[in-house]
C-alpha cells in the first residue's frame, strides 16, 4: 500500500482525496496539509480517514512512512515544494503547470537528474476515455500520416477577475491542456506557434492584461499542422472536442452529455447539452491518472506524463503570448529555458 500526503486542500486537493480514497487501489491518502486549514476542512479530511491534517506541508515530507506526495497547491508553489519534496525521496505528482517560470522548470529537472524517484504532471485529459480512442487510433495508424489536428475547449464560463489577475494568462492557465493535448494525440512535438487573441466574453479581462477568446495556430515536428480554438464562456456547457485527420481517414470525438437520448418532434430535434465543467466532464480521468502514477511507483516503471511533458507546453505557452505581443509566428526555439 502507497502512502500519499497531498499538499494543497483546495479544490483539485479535495477531488484527488476523495478519487484515491474511492476509486484508486493500492494507495491511500495519510495526510493532507494546507496552509488555510480550518475546522471544516479538517471534518471533511476525518470523514474520508484521513486521519493526519496538517497547516505545514513539510510534516509530510518529513513522515518516513509517506512514500509520494501530490503536490495541489496555487501554481507559484509547485516548484519550489517539488524540490523539496525530491530532495525528501517523495515520489512527485505535481498539478500542471509545474511552473509559470521556466528557469523554475529547470531547477526541478535538475533535482530529479540527482534522484530516482518518480514524477508525473497532472494533465488529467491525457486519460480521458474520448482522447485515449483518437490517440489509440493515431497510434495505430488508422488513419495513415497525420496532416491536421482541431482542438475546440471552451469554458462554460469565465472566472473571477481576480483569479484572472493571478492566473499566468489564459495560455498558461486553460489552454495549456490544448497544448498538451496537441502533443498527446499526434506523438510530435510543436515547432512553431501564430495566436491570436482578444477579451469578447468579458471588457475586465482585457483591462486585467488578458484574453478570454483565442485561435492558435501550429506547425508540428512531424509536418503536421494543429489549430487550437478557445473561449472563456459557452452558454451551453463545457465544449471539448478533437479531430484528428489523416491521409487515410480521419477521428474525432464530441462532447459528452447525461445521457445519448435525443428528442424528435415536430418542432425539432433535441439533444442534451454538454456536461456542465471538468469535474462532470473529467472526473474518472483523474482517477486513472493517479492509479497509473501508483502503479509506476510499485512496480518501478515510466510515468505516462514526464518532466518533459510538463516542460513543452509552458513553452507552447510562453511562444503563443510572444507571437500575439509580436503579431508574428514564433518558433519555440526562441524560447529558451
Amino acid at each position: 500500500m502507497l502512502n500519499i500526503g497531498i499538499i494543497g486542500a483546495g479544490r483539485i486537493g479535495k477531488v484527488h482525496a476523495e478519487s484515491i480514497t474511492y476509486h484508486v487501489k493500492d494507495a491511500k491518502v495519510a495526510a493532507i496539509a494546507d496552509p488555510y486549514i480550518n475546522e471544516a476542512t479538517i471534518a471533511w479530511a476525518n470523514d474520508l480517514g484521513i486521519q493526519q491534517v496538517y497547516a505545514d506541508y513539510r510534516n509530510i515530507l518529513n513522515d518516513d512512512s509517506i512514500q509520494a506526495v501530490l503536490i495541489c497547491s496555487s501554481t507559484d508553489t509547485h516548484a519550489d515544494i517539488a524540490i523539496e519534496a525530491i530532495k525528501a525521496n517523495k515520489h512527485v505528482f505535481c498539478e500542471k503547470p509545474i511552473s509559470q517560470d521556466l528557469s523554475k522548470i529547470k531547477d526541478v529537472m535538475e533535482a530529479l537528474s540527482k534522484s530516482s524517484v518518480k514524477f508525473q504532471v497532472g494533465f488529467n485529459r491525457r486519460f480521458d476515455h474520448n482522447f485515449e480512442a483518437v490517440r489509440k487510433a493515431v497510434a495505430e495508424g488508422k488513419i495513415g500520416d497525420v496532416h491536421i489536428v482541431k482542438v475546440t475547449s471552451r469554458d462554460p464560463e469565465a472566472p473571477p477577475i481576480e483569479y484572472v489577475k493571478v492566473s499566468g494568462g489564459m495560455f498558461l492557465d486553460m489552454t495549456i491542456h490544448d497544448f498538451d493535448m496537441v502533443r498527446y494525440l499526434t506523438s510530435s512535438d510543436v515547432v512553431e506557434v501564430y495566436a491570436s487573441g482578444t477579451a469578447l466574453v468579458n471588457p475586465a479581462i482585457k483591462d486585467a492584461g488578458d484574453i478570454d477568446t483565442a485561435i492558435i495556430n501550429m506547425k508540428l515536428a512531424n509536418g503536421a499542422l494543429a489549430v487550437i480554438d478557445n473561449s472563456r464562456q459557452a452558454d451551453y456547457g463545457y465544449d471539448q472536442r478533437a479531430e484528428v485527420f489523416g491521409s487515410k481517414g480521419q477521428i474525432a470525438v464530441t462532447n459528452d452529455t447525461g445521457s445519448s437520448a435525443v428528442l424528435s418532434t415536430s418542432s425539432g430535434i433535441v439533444g442534451e447539452k454538454p456536461l456542465y465543467f471538468f469535474l462532470e466532464r473529467y472526473m474518472a480521468s483523474f482517477s486513472k491518472e493517479v492509479s497509473l502514477f501508483v502503479q509506476a511507483v510499485i512496480n518501478d516503471t515510466e510515468v505516462p506524463v514526464n518532466i518533459n511533458d510538463g516542460l513543452q507546453p509552458v513553452l507552447i505557452a510562453k511562444a503563443a503570448k510572444k507571437s500575439i505581443e509580436e503579431n508574428r509566428p514564433v518558433k519555440l526555439s526562441e524560447i529558451s529555458i
